[in-house]
């Protein structure tokens, strides 16, 4: 397995030195793309990436509610408090990504 990582960090460093070059051409005026174009994709790639992140989060975390729930009754309402007060913090994961991608857009 050595082997075949170090060929392939190899390989990756030769193509990186080989890609230098197509970095330092100019453009030629009428084929530069505005950088309003690359924010929005980034922008819709970022909320994309937050709002699975915290999809795949509130599933956990309400998973392990109903198991702590099934395990131990009694700790139903103590359980209950601390879940929403998760979710709450994991929603506002999403919501301050998506404040922030709106101040890069309109700043």
């Amino acid at each position: 397995m050595g082997r075949k990582l170090l060929l392939a960090v190899l390989l990756g460093l030769v193509l990186l030195i080989l890609v230098v070059p197509a970095f330092a051409q100019e453009t030629p005026a009428a084929a530069k793309a505005p950088k309003d174009q690359w924010l929005l994709i980034s922008a819709g790639f970022g909320m994309a990436l937050a709002a699975a992140g915290c999809g795949y989060a509130q599933s956990r975390a309400l998973a392990a509610a109903c198991e702590g729930v099934s395990r131990n009754p009694g700790a139903t309402d103590t359980i209950r408090l601390f879940i929403l007060l998760g979710l709450a913090f994991i929603e506002f994961l999403a919501l301050l990504t998506f404040v922030v991608i709106m101040l890069l857009l309109f700043l």
